[in-house]
């Protein structure tokens, strides 16, 4: 009984690990961004920059140390003095073997060159950068998943038109065993159908293979184990495809709104003004640094305290400390010149980095224009192919066309309808890019639930 059972669980586990799982484009793009490894290290970063740029900050503020010791010092003879009219030498510094010392120092640097501040700005620019990179890999990993969502899409689009085809040629076949009992198709024509037939199935085994390797692809895409069995219920065109969303006005000028809103060119642009800070702090090196300072001491014995006893005394001390490298045998001069070689080489990367965007927006505006006239022919090739293959059929159900005619009727259907959600998807890609290259941030692709299909 005990065996009967857990066979039973057996069983039920592996049928509901096999359920396919229907999942939209948005839940898709969610779960690749939760599991995606790059972006964990991309926070990663940011924390760290973010970090160290607090740790910049903290050189300007006010400082408080507490410092404490204990020595244990060599036994010597006292300094005393002797006079002949006392009966006993007069002690002026007693041995005190155990010295203790605790001293409390508050420091704040008050002009130092501008160096700290720009110090701390620059760090502050590169921890925004750190946040725009991590912008950049989101967008990164939008454009990975949707492009694993819509290959699954596109492969278990193509095998269904496969099977349709498959479906379509075994009726053909039928169709022809019964002309050919009425004397209207001959043996040869019952062989092209069964060869084309046996084709379309291999065909179709091909194409179950590639919707397997595509689902394998999106399941490593959203973090997912290998052999969970999804369903897209997202298509193209749908609310939450990346064709629906609309970068509105900013379509008018695309060099533009890429230099405005993409992640990866504010990134640039503020580590060249960090760059830019940090030659400014180099700069600082050249100027007098003064800080004020303060220091109280509770000691036993106090060394201000004349003459000394063994007690614990507490003094104080406020000053204003001046320094200036006078001769540095150029270190100053060395540091400003590699801060500005490096301001240099980050404004020159700018400019070659807008130019490459600039590229990538018109040819992803040229690719997506081109991918929409690709939609509209190829629409018209299906309802062409359509209404051929239903005149052909028509035709050959009457004797009216040969096996040939419904034959290249039905490769001509099964290409056009392959064609179409080909160019279906490209366009989904298409306009991914652009979105991506122009630095649109596509929120709706998030948060719809966008139209489905239903099969």
């Amino acid at each position: 009984m005990k065996r009967m059972l857990l066979a039973a669980v057996l069983c039920t586990s592996v049928a509901a690990a096999q359920v396919p799982k229907a999942l939209t484009l948005a839940d898709a793009i969610a779960l690749g961004m939760a599991a995606n490894k790059t972006l964990k290290i991309s926070g990663a970063k940011e924390d760290a920059a973010r970090g160290r740029a607090g740790e910049a900050g903290t050189a300007l503020l006010p400082s408080l140390r507490f410092e404490g010791s204990y020595r244990r010092l060599s036994e010597i003879d006292p300094f005393q003095i002797s006079l002949p009219i006392l009966p006993a030498p007069i002690v002026v510094f007693p041995s005190i073997p155990n010295t203790y010392t605790m001293r409390a120092t508050l420091q704040q640097p008050l002009f130092t060159g501008f160096k700290l501040l720009n110090n701390a700005r620059a760090a502050s620019r590169l921890a925004d950068a750190a946040a725009e990179d991590e912008a950049n890999d989101e967008a990164e990993v939008v454009v990975t998943v949707t492009t694993a969502y819509w290959m699954e899409y596109q492969t278990i689009e193509n095998r269904k038109a496969v099977g349709e085809n498959v479906a379509r040629l075994e009726a053909y076949e039928r169709d022809t065993k019964n002309l050919m009992q009425a004397g209207l198709a001959t043996r040869n024509d019952l062989l092209k159908v069964e060869v084309q037939l046996s084709n379309a199935r291999l065909t179709l085994l091909d194409a179950s293979n590639d919707v397997q390797i595509a689902l394998m692809n999106l399941n490593i895409a959203i973090g997912e184990p290998l052999e969970n069995d999804i369903v897209p219920v997202s298509i193209p065109g749908g609310e939450d495809s990346a064709s629906a969303a609309d970068p509105g006005k900013e379509m008018a000028s695309l060099s533009e709104a890429a230099g405005r809103n993409r992640p990866d060119l504010a990134a640039m642009k503020l580590r060249v003004d960090a760059a830019e800070a940090s030659l400014h702090a180099a700069q600082g090196g050249w100027w007098p640094q003064i800080f004020l300072s303060g220091s109280y001491y509770y000691s036993r014995p106090n060394s201000r305290i004349v003459p000394a006893r063994d007690e614990f005394t507490g003094t104080w001390d406020v000053g204003v400390t001046l320094q200036f490298d006078v001769w540095n045998w150029g270190l100053t001069g060395y540091q400003t010149d590699q801060a500005r070689a490096s301001l240099v080489q980050n404004q020159w990367l700018f400019e070659q980095m807008k130019e490459n965007a600039s590229l990538e927006v018109r040819k992803n505006a040229l690719t997506e224009s081109r991918a929409r006239e690709k939609v509209g022919v190829a629409r018209l090739g299906v309802e062409q192919a359509d209404e051929n293959v239903r005149s052909t059929d028509e035709k050959y159900a009457k004797g009216a066309a040969s096996s040939t005619d419904v034959l290249d009727a039905s490769v001509a259907l099964l290409q056009a309808r392959t064609n179409l959600t080909g160019a279906l998807v490209d366009l989904e890609l298409a306009y991914t890019r652009l979105l991506k290259s122009l630095g649109v941030r596509s929120g709706n692709l998030r948060g719809s639930s966008g139209e489905t299909r239903h099969e």
